[in-house]
């Protein structure tokens, strides 16, 4: 389904706002479908005092004519990597291991273990800042090929699978020498807090986060059959093999999503992932100091040398709204994006379900929509002083 026939049918689907800041949303996102011809977008804005500022417009689901409403939730993506790091932290100030641990201390007894890149001198803390040297299983041509074939049972790639994709491939440079982004590492983070923890990498997440936060529409992303999962819409031609419609009529995904593991594994509504970076942000999250370990960066690229990777979260120090904290997302048929913009004190987050011309790269349609929904939230927020 492509530009004219979301056109066709997406001022229809508009979500009547409750107030003039939701009006205003509203506004952004009613624009944001008229201008790029994507199905769906949520977006949430959270000022400095909490308050949570939602908006839908478009199509959940654009053959069944199902609407698109703030508690739709979509899959996060990648934005899951901060839960899985801001965890990992919890487990430090819990004694249970820290950041310069070598990976073998935790995982060195496992059967695959020697087969890894860099294996005997891997660190949490390189994996958590992608700086270990591994290849991102998720780019591999056989990982692709096989991902094309899944049929939705819950036990084809599970997290070990996922490993073996980059088992005895020679490592992209020293652990600690180079910075590339790898979803390996963090499946092995998942691994690690199962080891520490005795329980699910998800279940770890939950009892830390998810719980105490109350962010009660974020969810694991484990199985096809997701609750009220939005359909996503991705290029018939994707390099992945996999069906443009993302789920079937019942609106049960049509691939595995338990490929991300711990590369990513939620789905989310923009509220909840608005507050959770409001307050994993904010110094909020957690009981005890964890900031500094959080944004303790490092450098992705000596040519950029304005953005940085700290613990699960990118950096960019310098912009045109001061320092921005925040994750990307994205998986076939999804786009997410959450920022908080320290100088403003204001968070914005937004999921649309497709990434056709997005992950390409082919359209400005996510920094576009960053910037708007930046500058909303701040003059929103300069308002109500």
């Amino acid at each position: 389904m492509r530009r004219r026939s979301f056109l066709a049918l997406a001022t229809a689907s508009l979500v009547a706002p409750a107030t003039a800041q939701e009006d205003r949303l509203a506004r952004a996102l009613r624009d944001v479908l008229e201008r790029y011809g994507i199905p769906g977008v949520t977006a949430a804005l959270v000022l400095p005092d909490g308050a949570v500022i939602s908006g839908a417009a478009g199509f959940a689901d654009v053959e069944a004519g199902r609407a698109m409403t703030p508690e739709t939730p979509m899959l996060a993506a990648s934005i899951g990597k901060s839960f899985v790091a801001a965890t990992l932290l919890a487990l430090e100030d819990e004694g249970r291991l820290s950041r310069d641990d070598l990976l073998s201390a935790h995982l060195g007894d496992r059967p695959w273990f020697g087969t890894l890149p860099n294996a005997d001198s891997l660190t949490l803390g390189q994996l958590l800042h992608h700086t270990s040297g591994i290849p991102d299983y998720v780019h591999l041509r056989e990982f692709q090929e096989s991902w094309a074939r899944l049929t939705g049972d819950g036990s084809a790639f599970d997290a070990e699978r996922l490993l073996a994709f980059v088992a005895r491939r020679a490592p992209l440079f020293e652990a600690g020498r180079g910075w590339a982004y790898s979803d390996t590492g963090y499946v092995l983070l998942g691994l690690v807090i199962e080891e520490v923890t005795g329980e699910g990498w998800h279940d770890a997440v939950r009892t830390r986060l998810l719980g105490p936060l109350a962010l009660g529409a974020t969810f694991p992303s484990d199985r096809p059959d997701l609750p009220g999962l939005a359909v996503g819409y991705t290029d018939p031609a994707n390099r992945f093999g996999l069906p443009a419609r993302t789920s079937d009529v019942e609106g049960h995904l049509l691939w595995n999503p338990a490929v991300e593991a711990a590369g990513g594994g939620f789905a989310s509504t923009s509220a909840d992932l608005a507050r959770w970076g409001h307050l994993l942000f904010g110094g909020a999250a957690m009981p005890g100091p964890y900031l500094d370990r959080l944004i303790d960066g490092v450098a992705v690229d000596p040519d950029a040398p304005g953005i940085r990777y700290g613990a699960g979260v990118a950096i960019y120090a310098d912009t045109p709204r001061g320092p921005v904290y925040g994750h990307g997302g994205w998986i076939p048929g999804y786009v997410s994006s959450l920022r908080h913009y320290a100088a403003h004190g204001v968070s914005v987050a937004f999921q649309i379900n497709s990434d056709i011309g997005i992950a390409d790269d082919a359209s400005d349609l996510v920094p576009a929509l960053e910037a708007a929904l930046a500058d909303l939230a701040i003059t929103l927020k300069n308002e109500r002083r």
